[in-house]
């Protein structure tokens, strides 16, 4: 029996409880592609090394030192330590938001939950922000700007880059050698 698509009701249904065990946990949390962000608030007196934070490949505490910590738990997907960080900010109702960045090893995968004993989210309907492309490094960039020049070039039935490259170096090579016959050449 084929599974059929949810109804618009049991679609709002569905969106309703996840708000609701989402709005129900210790903390908040946000994510991008490439970047997990939690934050939870703490006593306006609370300094830094009042806090207790930590955070491995696939494991995250944090909360304040000597009471049980806010979120603790695996993480679904891995953890790039290294780029991790945390802060402490103050807000004007003289209490403190503890922001944990988690970078994730794997930029190309939106996770369900932060800890794997929570509540997960419908990752299938998170709406990705565009993304300029001036916001990406060298490399994507111009991995980016190529593939978009080559669908392009595909759409209008011309050739893409690697292909025009190839015919330029044949056609370098026809005109340094014209004693040999390229008729029957074929570029792979």
């Amino acid at each position: 029996m084929a599974d059929k698509d949810p109804s618009p009701a049991e679609e709002a249904a569905a969106r309703a409880k996840e708000n609701e065990e989402q709005t129900a946990l210790p903390y908040k949390w946000s994510q991008q592609i490439h970047m997990l962000e939690v934050t939870f608030t703490v006593p306006g007196n609370m300094k830094a090394r009042d806090l207790a934070i930590e955070f491995k490949r696939n494991f995250i505490s944090a909360g304040l030192k000597g009471h049980e910590p806010v979120i603790k738990g695996e993480t679904p997907h891995d953890i790039n330590v290294s780029e991790s960080t945390w802060f402490l900010t103050a807000n004007p109702d003289n209490t403190k938001t503890v922001e944990i960045h988690l970078d994730k090893v794997n930029k190309m995968e939106w996770w369900a939950h932060v800890v794997k004993d929570a509540p997960t989210i419908d990752v299938s309907k998170i709406q990705p922000e565009n993304s300029k492309l001036g916001d990406l490094d060298g490399e994507t960039r111009g991995m980016v700007e190529k593939m978009m020049f080559d669908q392009r070039q595909k759409e209008q039935g011309l050739p893409t880059s690697d292909e025009q490259k190839k015919a330029d170096i044949l056609k370098k090579f026809q005109a340094q050698h014209p004693e040999m016959d390229f008729s029957n050449a074929k570029i792979q």
